[in-house]
């Protein structure tokens, strides 16, 4: 038995599927949370960067404000000579939303800190990973649920992509966003708000939920605006991952075949059932194939 991945490659105006194994064995319902890890999230601490370092930046403009984003600089981070940085990938992600738990014991507390797709990826080396708030005008800092000001955070998503390559030695042309549950959804409903911020990124890593499949409480969350949201993106790839099945994004996705939002989209249903981003942080098959894709795209 093979547990399906499916990838889905846009030619000319055809949507091809095709599925390859990943080689294992496994119920679907496995708890992921009895899976041991091999990572270690590093907390946040306040500070400077430094490389193999996790610290809390704050962005010009928002000095009177509780909202900052978290910075994480790879072990191998190096400032190259004549004072000109060596070019690494970047890793930017969106958080959950926070006050969820389950029956399987996952749990989303929606906090910058929270993030754990870009660490599970790059395992700590290679790439700059940015962990970015939802910008809540109101509250003057992060929202823990939902998107406070869509608008607004995308303005910021904006200036930390921009300061990070600047400072850091960020490549802006190595720019990957990623998302769990409400990130998921953020990848379209905030990183393709508009052509500005859509143009950013090279790949997209999405899990658990996506844009326009599935009707909440906000608004232009409809399909139809969605699709418009999608145009900014078409031709570019992602990698869609969800527990227990992908066959409502599949749907999703297959209807844009032949028009302007086509996406080059590779599926991936997790063998577990839980709602977590847990498992980049565990030495199992489908890490290793996101990791090869990442690997793939950026080349």
């Amino acid at each position: 038995m093979f547990m399906k991945l499916l990838i889905m490659v846009v030619v000319t105006s055809l949507l091809l599927i095709a599925s390859v194994g990943v080689a294992e064995d496994r119920s679907i319902n496995i708890n992921l949370n009895t899976i041991p890890s091999d990572l270690t999230v590093p907390p946040v601490v306040h500070g400077e960067p430094a490389a193999g370092r996790r610290v809390w930046r704050g962005n010009p403009g928002y000095e009177d404000w509780k909202v900052q984003h978290a910075i994480y600089l790879p072990r191998d981070w190096r400032v190259g000579e004549s004072r000109k940085q060596i070019k690494y990938p970047v890793l930017v992600e969106f958080p959950g939303n926070g006050d969820y738990q389950n029956a399987l014991g996952d749990k989303s507390l929606g906090g910058v800190e929270d993030c754990k797709l870009g660490y599970g990826i790059g395992g700590g080396e290679r790439f700059i990973w940015v962990s970015l708030p939802f910008v809540d005008p109101v509250k003057k800092g992060h929202t823990t649920q939902w998107w406070g000001d869509a608008d607004l955070t995308a303005a910021y998503c904006r200036q930390t992509v921009a300061r990070v390559c600047e400072e850091f030695g960020g490549d802006a042309e190595r720019v990957i966003l990623c998302g769990f549950s409400r990130g998921a959804i953020a990848c379209g409903y905030i990183g393709l708000r508009d052509d500005e911020t859509a143009k950013l990124w090279r790949a997209m890593v999405i899990h658990s939920h996506y844009d326009g499949v599935r009707r909440w409480n906000y608004p232009q969350q409809d399909e139809a605006s969605a699709r418009k949201r999608l145009e900014r993106f078409a031709g570019k790839p992602q990698f869609i991952s969800q527990e227990n099945s992908v066959e409502d994004i599949e749907r999703f996705l297959s209807a844009t075949a032949n028009s302007a939002t086509a996406v080059r989209a590779t599926l991936l249903t997790l063998p577990y059932p839980n709602h977590s981003d847990e498992w980049v942080l565990k030495n199992i098959p489908e890490r290793a194939a996101l990791r090869r894709w990442v690997d793939e795209v950026l080349r």
